[in-house]
């Protein structure tokens, strides 16, 4: 084949190829037709099934309508339901079961809410009614179990259910447990024992606790506060009164702490001292326990209520403390004030806790107003000391010249003071911020100096000047004495005691000099010597001492020493070591000289005498004197000594 077969099989394929175009042309356009024809049918058929469509919308919203209201229907018959059942409990009454009287009221409660906010029915209106009397009905009956249950379970605390909740250490005994403890340091470590525990007592059962509180709630979510408050506060606060009351707290004014005797008005201050402790740190912090957990969520209304509750006893008992502060001013009140500004001291914290909020302001700072002012009659009532004891005029002197009375009273005075030393420091420091130990040395030394200057007037009350230097010599003694043995000594130091020592030592030499001089001087006699020979038995000798002169020194000496042992046997020193001391040291002198005397001179007597008694101017032997020194200053009366 050549060239011209191969076209001529080329154009057969192109006409086949052309053919096989034309039929597919063909087909597509048949197809583009029967699809058009389907597009018309099928809008037909839409068109002819609308109707249709919506019918079976319209029927499936029904349904989903029907159901709603089945479902809102089946709610509401729910909550009737629910609120026949609360009725029958509510009406029942809170007796049998309150939690699910509760319940009840809560339920009801829910479902007022419930209706109120679906107002879809004729009868919502008187739904709403009915179940809001029933409401009412049912707060008023938990308003009386409320009150009901507090009443009952709020019981007067006895006193011995009190002092069961304080630290042993504080414990009355078998003694008034208002008595003041004749030893102060021993009521300090009672009272700054570290592991002191107080337990309040349980003023309501812990189980009747919650029932109390859902009940308040209850009765403010219902509107009721103010009835709340009224009866808790009423029915609590009479509770705590009476506990006090029962403990012994009573009001007392001015006028009548004026018009009491001391021992009566000392017991009462020390009673009062107990009962604050016990009321601030077991009643009224019971009571804040209680108040906080009845009244948890309240939180307004629980201060108020604590406040009113406590606020006429705290009344009574800072009143009593206010009395005293302003009531006169003597010095025995002194310690009395400084143990109340102590307790006042010690529950300050105490009473700024319970007492913090904003309600209790007034009691708080009552308080501390009553503290302060007790600081203040305190520090006051010590400058009335320092005067009083400067100026006290009594006049009967001690006759046998023992320590004064005012003396032993000052000291111990002073030593108190020292047990107070912590108390009396603070107290300063209400005032001013200095040095307080400087202060307290400042004010000490001024009362041993006011006590001093009195005590040199009291002295020249006395006729006889030894006597003088005796009562002045005991009284130094003693105040020196007393000193040493005390905190004083720390405070006023050993200088103060070295000079005021000297000063005990010069009014024993002044005595000695005084009572003594003249009768050493009947038996001194510088370079005597008895006289020799019968010769001079009438006259005197230039180198001896006359019978005469000898006869005059004894029988002088025997009249002056009994003169003085008469008198001096009813004067006293009433230290032991003391007396002992001034004896030998009137011993030391007499003794030696009277012996030499006696023996130089005791012959003469004999020889110019016979036939006489010579007893009757050597009376004494040297043994005799020093028995008879050791009777001086026992403060024997004169009938004792006669016998």
């Amino acid at each position: 084949m050549g060239v011209p077969q191969a076209m001529a099989a080329l154009r057969d394929k192109a006409a086949l190829v052309r053919e096989s175009l034309q039929k597919s042309q063909t087909i597509t356009e048949s197809m583009v037709s029967i699809l058009g024809s389907f597009d018309h049918r099928l809008s037909s058929l839409e068109t002819a099934m609308r109707p249709t469509q919506i019918r079976t919308h319209s029927i499936r919203r029904a349904h989903e309508n029907i159901d709603k209201t089945l479902k809102a229907a089946e709610a509401i018959l729910g909550r009737f339901d629910l609120t026949r059942k609360a009725e029958a409990k509510i009406l029942r009454g809170p007796h049998e079961d309150l939690e699910s009287y509760l319940e009840a009221i809560d339920q009801l409660r829910s479902n007022l809410q419930y209706f109120t906010t679906h107002k879809c029915f004729k009868r919502t209106s008187g739904v709403i009614t009915h179940a809001n009397n029933l409401l009412t009905k049912a707060i008023s009956k938990l308003e009386d179990e409320f009150r009901n249950l507090l009443t009952n379970y709020s019981k007067v605390v006895e006193p011995d259910r009190l002092f069961d909740g304080l630290p042993d250490s504080l414990r009355p005994s078998a003694t008034s447990p208002g008595k003041r403890n004749d030893s102060k340091k021993d009521s300090d470590n009672q009272k700054n024992s570290e592991n002191a525990v107080y337990t309040p007592p349980t003023l309501i059962p812990p189980r009747v606790l919650p029932l109390l509180h859902n009940l308040a709630q209850q009765m403010v979510q219902a509107g009721h506060q103010q009835q709340l408050f009224r009866i808790y506060r009423d029915t609590r606060a009479s509770v705590l009164e009476q506990s006090l009351r029962k403990l012994g707290v009573e009001r007392l004014s001015k006028d009548d702490v004026q018009k009491m005797q001391w021992e009566v008005l000392e017991a009462k201050i020390g009673n009062w001292i107990h009962y604050m402790r016990i009321a601030v740190k077991l009643l009224f912090a019971g009571e804040k326990k209680i108040c906080d957990q009845i009244l948890a969520g309240i939180d307004s209304l629980r201060d108020q209520c604590y406040a009113e509750i406590t606020a006429n006893s705290v009344s009574v008992l800072l009143s009593f403390g206010e009395a005293i502060a302003k009531s006169k001013r003597s010095p025995e009140k002194l310690f009395v004030l400084l143990d109340m500004y102590e307790i006042m001291r010690e529950l300050q914290s105490e009473i700024d806790y319970l007492f913090g909020t904003k309600s209790c302001t007034e009691m708080r700072e009552s308080a501390q107003s009553l503290t302060k002012r007790l600081a203040q009659t305190a520090q006051e009532t010590f400058g009335d000391f320092e005067e009083a004891v400067a100026k006290d005029a009594t006049k009967t002197a001690v006759l046998d010249g023992t320590v004064h009375p005012l003396t032993s009273y000052v000291i111990n005075y002073v030593k108190f003071l020292f047990d107070y030393k912590t108390t009396l420091e603070q107290l300063f420091q209400e005032f001013e911020e200095s040095d307080t130990e400087a202060q307290l040395k400042t004010l000490t030394k001024r009362i041993m100096e006011a006590l001093q200057t009195n005590l040199d007037g009291k002295s020249k009350q006395y006729k006889d000047p030894a006597l003088t230097q005796l009562f002045l010599m005991n009284n130094m003694h003693y105040i020196v004495r007393s000193v040493r043995r005390s905190e004083a000594k720390d405070l006023l130091g050993d200088d103060w005691v070295q000079i005021h020592r000297r000063i005990v030592q010069q009014h024993a030499n002044q005595y000695k000099r005084i009572s003594w001089a003249k009768v050493l001087q009947c038996v001194t006699i510088q370079g005597a010597a008895p006289a020799g020979g019968g010769g001079i038995l009438g006259g005197d000798s230039g180198s001896g001492i006359s019978r005469a002169m000898v006869k005059d020194r004894f029988k002088n000496f025997n009249a002056q020493f009994e003169d003085l042992h008469m008198r001096q046997c009813q004067w006293n020193v009433p230290d032991s070591e003391l007396r002992e001391s001034l004896r030998l040291a009137v011993a030391e002198v007499l003794l030696p000289a009277y012996r030499s005397f006696h023996k130089r001179f005791g012959q003469v007597l004999p020889m110019a005498e016979s036939g006489k008694n010579p007893c009757k101017y050597i009376k004494y032997k040297p043994e005799d004197l020093e028995r008879m020194l050791s009777e001086f200053f026992e403060g024997k009366t004169c009938v004792e000594q006669k016998r």
